[in-house]
């Protein structure tokens, strides 16, 4: 199989060596088994870079000057590869099979040097773990497809959702998060989507991803996971419960009893939902997205919520070393992530203490480490209390705050304010009374 791939590279150069190129990746003369067959692929990817003439005389010569001919097996190794073959016309075929025993190969070697490691290794298992697994995402990796789609096929895909959507007059096509201006002015949440609502600390925006991921689980029946890295399992139910309820729950002792069978039912109603919950704190982007992949084979997950990026970790000793390069990599990750599984993802942010300091509604700039956040993002929204003329939190009573939520960027959709009002004790938001104007599309 590897002679006939060279062999159809010999005879159409221009149209085999590109599709070589373009299967095999960066790793492209290790795929071959054979090292005559490695001298002789990377000669020809050399020329074919610098846009040289290939042919049998020529890769002969380009051989001969690197001192390599004798060690292929001369001209007559050559002309026995382009004989080799009756003509171009299977390489696909002899590509894949080369391809395949290369994986094969990189997954024996992989395996078996864990294997070796485990035996003598003294350090954190969890440590090992996250490198094996990184190991076998890079053999997955080079699996990955990547080929550009054809036109006509992304052009009736797009007619269709056109044609979807006028016919849906008004309807929203993604997922609904519960909130009626929010989902007019996004129509819903769609997979791919990476969504990222932002807040200083105490605004409530673990309150607000929680009320949308109870929306889509109890009112729309939806499979939703949700990665908590900063409260407990049992604590965000807790308040999920109180929220769906409409319960104080920070004063159980003056319940009646008709808040008490409240609080049963709604306790009924997330037990028999399909919310997933996992809350190990301290994951890595790469734990993150496999622990997420998990999730939608076993429970074909809908909507994944974050809890929330700063508290995840990077990979890389890039990483590490670097808290903006960390940054960026738990960016792209959730966003790869979202594409990967065709699921929208809403990550949790921490915005700077400036906007505390200029007692000013919010706005993308004040993003932590904001960069690479704000490129992901395909919608950002900027949870915020109103503050009257002194600077304080404007309520409608004890507890009860009036909040704005300003969709600050919206890839394909307008851009603007969204009214909402926070029932702290209940830990539950609604949507305002009165809404402010929408701006322009973006």
């Amino acid at each position: 199989m590897e002679m006939g791939v060279l062999g159809c590279c010999l005879i159409s150069p221009n149209e085999c060596l590109g599709e070589c190129v373009e299967k095999l990746k960066d790793d492209g003369k290790d795929a071959f088994y054979d090292l005559r067959h490695q001298m002789i692929y990377e000669a020809m990817v050399a020329m074919f870079d610098k846009r040289k003439p290939i042919d049998l005389i020529t890769v002969h010569q380009n051989l001969k000057d690197r001192q390599l001919l004798e060690q292929i097996g001369g001209i007559a190794y050559l002309s026995q590869l382009q004989d080799s073959v009756p003509s171009a016309a299977n390489l696909s075929y002899y590509l894949e099979a080369v391809k395949e025993k290369y994986l094969l190969r990189k997954m024996i070697q992989t395996c078996s040097g864990v294997v070796g490691r485990i035996y003598d290794y003294e350090g954190n298992v969890d440590s090992l773990l996250d490198e094996c697994d990184q190991q076998l995402q890079k053999i997955l990796s080079l699996n990955a497809g990547g080929a550009a789609n054809d036109i006509k096929s992304i052009t009736r895909r797009s007619i269709d959702k056109i044609e979807a959507r006028f016919n849906s007059r008004g309807e929203i096509q993604g997922i609904k998060t519960g909130f009626p201006d929010l989902d007019q002015m996004t129509d819903g949440m769609h997979g791919g989507e990476m969504i990222v609502i932002a807040a200083r600390p105490s605004v409530g925006k673990s309150s607000l991803m929680m009320n949308i991921a109870e929306n889509v689980v109890l009112e729309q029946r939806l499979p939703v996971g949700v990665f908590s890295l900063e409260m407990s399992a049992e604590s965000l139910v807790t308040r999920s419960i109180g929220s769906v309820a409409r319960v104080n729950m920070m004063r159980p002792w003056e319940w009646s009893e008709s808040q008490f069978m409240q609080q049963t039912n709604a306790a009924s109603r997330i037990s028999n939902s399909k919310l997933v919950i996992d809350d190990t704190a301290g994951l890595s982007i790469l734990q993150l997205r496999a622990r997420a992949r998990k999730m939608v084979q076993q429970h074909g997950i809908k909507l994944f919520c974050v809890d929330y990026l700063q508290l995840l970790k990077g990979n890389s000793k890039k990483a590490a070393d670097n808290r903006q390069v960390e940054i960026s990599e738990i960016s792209g990750g959730i966003k790869a992530l979202a594409k990967e599984l065709n699921v929208p993802v809403i990550v949790l942010a921490q915005l700077n203490r400036d906007v505390e300091k200029n007692q000013r509604p919010p706005r993308v700039s004040d993003l932590r480490e904001s960069g690479s956040i704000e490129q992901d993002a395909d919608v950002v929204g900027l949870l915020f209390n109103r503050l009257d003329d002194e600077g304080i939190p404007m309520t409608n009573g004890a507890n009860i705050f009036q909040c704005g939520l300003n969709i600050a960027k919206q890839r394909n959709g307008p851009t603007g304010e969204i009214g909402l009002t926070f029932f702290k004790e209940h830990t539950r938001f609604e949507t305002a009374a009165n809404k402010p104007q929408d701006n322009e599309t973006e």
